[in-house]
């Protein structure tokens, strides 16, 4: 059975993972390996330590002895806050060190948003303003119209993790824009699985989550795509290219 490992920083909605595994009627198998967080905190410099290769590095044996046939380092803010390059290279490094094709959850977003054929998005974030600000310039590198950027002042993956559906629904709807085609919610910590139908029908336009669109990057790199109407607009109708 085709099977995509993840590294994931910590304990917040991991459980996500088993729930996408169990909606995509158990076609493909998604490993799950923690990495050591370091300091929790929503801040540039502990995210940039969160994201540092040797941190990731610690987690691929696992993974490969799991069956991995590709590796997603599931994390957006420790991929975006080394810039569009920096991310680059954080792949690359994860790549080589795995021997298998790599990507993050940043890059995850980006591409998602592209096979939508989404031009203008809304970010709706978790974190700090300061910090949704890279998300926004990650986002402009790869060619997507950031229309709106709310940041909530989130500092911990904890307390993103303790978010329920209520939650979730007021964040979005708060980040939301009347010129977005598309809603990005880009916090893994962010239990997002169980509730994307209920984020696209509060919005009426495609919603992109962190695990969602991490899961489908996932299935890119092994070229597998799979059609799953309850994980949204994304794995209804977009190919991967």
């Amino acid at each position: 059975m085709a099977s995509v490992g993840f590294l994931y920083p910590g304990h917040s909605a991991e459980d996500d993972y088993p729930r996408l595994e169990a909606l995509l009627g158990g076609a493909v198998r998604l490993p799950l390996v923690h990495t050591d967080i370091g300091e929790d905190a929503h801040r540039v410099d502990a995210l940039l330590e969160m994201g540092t290769a040797a941190r990731l590095a610690a987690g691929v044996d696992d993974l490969k002895e799991r069956g991995a046939e590709a590796v997603v380092w599931a994390c957006t803010s420790a991929s975006f806050v080394f810039g569009w390059e920096g991310a680059h290279e954080q792949v690359r490094e994860l790549s080589a060190t795995a021997g298998l094709p790599a990507s993050s959850t940043s890059f995850a977003f980006a591409h998602a948003v592209q096979a939508l054929g989404a031009h203008r998005v809304a970010i709706a974030a978790t974190y700090p303003e300061d910090v949704a600000e890279h998300f926004r310039a990650f986002l402009k590198s790869a060619g997507t119209e950031v229309v709106s950027t709310r940041g909530s002042g989130i500092i911990t993956a904890a307390e993103v993790g303790t978010w329920g559906r209520a939650e979730v629904l007021a964040l979005a709807r708060a980040g939301d824009h009347p010129d977005a085609e598309a809603v990005l919610l880009p916090d893994t910590a962010l239990h997002t699985a169980a509730y994307l139908p209920d984020l696209e029908a509060e919005l009426g336009k495609p919603v992109l989550t962190a695990n969602q669109v991490t899961v489908w990057e996932g299935l890119r790199l092994i070229d597998r795509e799979l059609s799953c109407p309850p994980l949204g607009t994304l794995f209804a109708r977009a190919a991967h290219s």
